[in-house]
């Protein structure tokens, strides 16, 4: 299928050892009738999502093609290499989500009511309480991050929040914005990739936002947001090894690139404090800076060591 203006739409979902999640997600695509493909890409599962894959054809009246890559790449890899192979099959638009999230049946149809953007998404709300953003959003021009619907509906005009989207979890981006930017930095693995592509398509000059009005509900995932330093601030803690170190290296690299070296000081500053006074945890610190260092020198390897 292809919307008014003649556009071919593609989804890409990246999965990882989530077989019923992403078997859950690909019945709800099989109902969205703008698409006209769903290109799944299989990070080297081991719970038999392979396998299930592979035996499984076309569902519905969407097309689902599936390919499993040699080793795990994180979703940094996972959505360079479908995003790749969604141009290669002629998609004029790609519809870009995680196997773990759940579109409402009317997503997409609510991002496409906005024609004049370049890279848009919806807003992603706990399954567990759908009044609350799983990923708090931190408006333009300022601090402030909001993390309930209601906020965000009142920060909206004409039912956008312009130059803010999250990443990765049901976002829309054009095929002129990809040949214009490139692909996500497919060597941070986690944590981070989805920030650097938006900043990037910012610095760019691409017409981002997200549309509140269209949802995507989504596991909890704890405790992003964190309040800290008495309130005035907020920290995106995992008590993930892996999640934290992709954290500390890529965040270092993405400020550095993009905010400058004041941004950087600032997020070591918050790192120290909160693992020292917010959360006690020093054995984070050391983890921390090694993750910081690397990511200056352009060592994009460290988190193999806490890969499973």
């Amino acid at each position: 299928m292809t919307d008014d203006q003649g556009r071919r739409i593609v989804a890409v979902v990246v999965t990882y050892n989530r077989l019923s999640l992403l078997q859950r997600l690909l019945d709800r695509l099989s109902t969205v009738t703008e698409l006209e493909e769903v290109l799944v890409v299989d990070n080297a599962s081991t719970d038999g999502t392979t396998q299930w894959l592979g035996g499984s054809e076309a569902r519905s009246s969407t097309s689902v093609l599936a390919r499993t890559l040699p080793t795990n790449s994180g979703g940094a890899g996972g959505f360079a290499d479908g995003l790749a192979w969604a141009l290669e099959r002629g998609a004029d638009l790609v519809w870009l989500m995680d196997d773990d999230g759940l579109p409402e049946a009317d997503c997409l149809r609510r991002l496409l009511d906005h024609r004049d953007l370049d890279f848009w998404g919806p807003v992603v709300l706990d399954e567990g309480d759908p009044d609350r953003l799983v990923f708090p959003i931190r408006l333009p021009g300022g601090t402030r991050a909001v993390g309930r619907l209601d906020e965000v509906r009142a920060a909206a005009t004409d039912g956008l929040v312009r130059d803010v989207v999250i990443p990765f979890n049901g976002v829309l981006v054009t095929r002129e914005l990809v040949e214009r930017i490139g692909l996500p930095r497919a060597e941070f693995f986690i944590w981070g990739d989805d920030v650097e592509y938006l900043w990037r398509a910012n610095q760019a000059g691409a017409r981002t936002a997200t549309v509140v009005a269209a949802e995507v509900r989504h596991p909890s995932v704890g405790d992003l947001g964190t309040r800290m330093m008495f309130g005035r601030t907020t920290y995106n803690h995992s008590p993930s090894d892996l999640k934290h170190y992709c954290m500390a290296r890529n965040n270092t690299v993405n400020l550095r690139t993009y905010r400058g070296w004041p941004h950087v000081l600032m997020f070591w500053t918050k790192t120290v404090w909160f693992y020292l006074f917010t959360r006690p945890r020093p054995g984070r610190l050391p983890m921390s800076a090694r993750a910081a260092y690397a990511g200056l020198r352009g060592d994009f390897t460290g988190h193999r060591r806490y890969v499973g």
